[in-house]
């Protein structure tokens, strides 16, 4: 098709008569275009471009080829930057690392630069390991124990709280803790009318509202006869069995009567996993410190965990520890916390350790002192 049909007239270059700049020479119905030139600075940026473009291909990586690519004059790559951020955090936190290791939960609570470095540390495994069923502030939820009261199963001194992250719950590890309650109803052991006896009396242990006007002496015959082994005749649970009390109002599956009722009759067995063997025994260890102090910890029976090498396979995220200003050298009061505990969700207030890190000063590679239970 020629210009002509598709409405484009080839012209001659004329002056506009309005602006008396040339035009291009072309018309397309009329329409003539303008040939003003590129302002003077628009060409400088291009200009500096184009130079700036040949420098960083000459400098930084740039061009694929066949075996790669590139590598420029500096051999910058970011996998390099990368692995020396993170050979920078393991070289800040070695000489921590190295107290850590060797000082004993007594002495990790009495440093301060420890218990921060822990808490620290604890905090961020916390969320990458636990928080899926613990929540990120560990408040938990039904079926998951909140770690921030003082309701345990088996025990919620340090030493125990340890015992239950390295080997779990109804794990597949050979230590790991196990308790099991019988589906009385599937089972047969109790019937219906039992059942419904006992979830009377249950709860009337930790609400005597609804104890008003009721006889307990037959639910109570049958409470002593098949729970009591393990929950204890006042109900109050027995650690060693990891049984929950049931006088309190916390509870793990639900204290509604259907909810207390499916328990009696179906049974429960929550899990959790055994982390020795996922986690380093530092990290294990920085766990349980953050675990006792998220609120309700206890004070009792201490363990001198000695540290193991950790599986190449194992991964293992580095806490920053910072250097700045040393703060005055007053004694840490350990707090308290939980690991798998009959409970409901709960408020409570979410640790935030990290800041206290941000404290802390250069560490002191002196031996740590002290091997008294707290």
């Amino acid at each position: 098709m020629s210009d002509a049909k598709k409405g484009h007239t080839p012209t001659k270059k004329e002056i506009d008569s309005v602006s008396g700049v040339e035009t291009t020479g072309h018309d397309w119905d009329g329409i003539k275009e303008l040939n003003n030139p590129a302002p003077r600075w628009w060409l400088w940026v291009f200009y500096i471009c184009v130079i700036w473009s040949i420098w960083y291909w000459v400098v930084y990586p740039a061009w694929p080829t066949l075996s790669g690519a590139t590598e420029g004059t500096y051999g910058w790559t970011q996998y390099k930057k990368l692995a020396a951020e993170q050979q920078e955090i393991v070289d800040r936190q070695k000489a921590y690392l190295e107290k850590f290791e060797k000082a004993s939960f007594d002495e990790i609570f009495k440093d301060e630069q420890l218990y921060a470095f822990a808490m620290a540390g604890g905090s961020a495994f916390f969320k990458d390991n636990c928080a899926t069923c613990h929540g990120t502030g560990g408040m938990g939820g039904k079926g998951y124990p909140n770690l921030n009261d003082d309701d345990w199963l088996w025990g919620g001194d340090i030493a125990s709280i340890y015992q239950t992250i390295q080997f779990g719950i109804r794990s597949k590890h050979d230590d790991t803790r196990v308790s099991q309650m019988p589906a009385f109803g599937i089972e047969d052991l109790l019937n219906k009318e039992e059942i419904e006896k006992v979830v009377d009396y249950v709860l009337s242990l930790s609400d005597p509202q609804n104890a008003a006007g009721k006889d307990f002496t037959e639910a109570q015959g049958i409470f002593e006869q098949n729970c009591a082994s393990c929950h204890g005749e006042d109900g109050k649970g027995l650690r060693e069995f990891g049984a929950p009390n049931l006088v309190d109002s916390i509870w793990l599956y639900g204290g509604d009567r259907e909810s207390v009722f499916n328990t009696v009759f179906y049974a429960r067995a929550g899990m959790m996993p055994n982390w020795v063997g996922r986690l380093d025994e530092n990290t294990i260890r920085q766990l349980a410190v953050y675990v006792h102090e998220l609120g309700g910890g206890e004070t009792g029976k201490t363990v001198q965990a000695a540290p193991v090498e950790v599986p190449e396979a194992v991964p293992q995220e580095e806490p920053v520890v910072s250097e700045p200003e040393k703060q005055g050298q007053n004694e840490l009061v350990p707090p308290t916390v939980p690991v798998e505990t009959e409970v409901a969700p709960s408020e409570g207030a979410e640790v935030n350790p990290v800041k206290a890190m941000e404290t802390l000063p250069p560490a002191d590679n002196t031996e740590t002192s002290g091997h008294d239970g707290e």
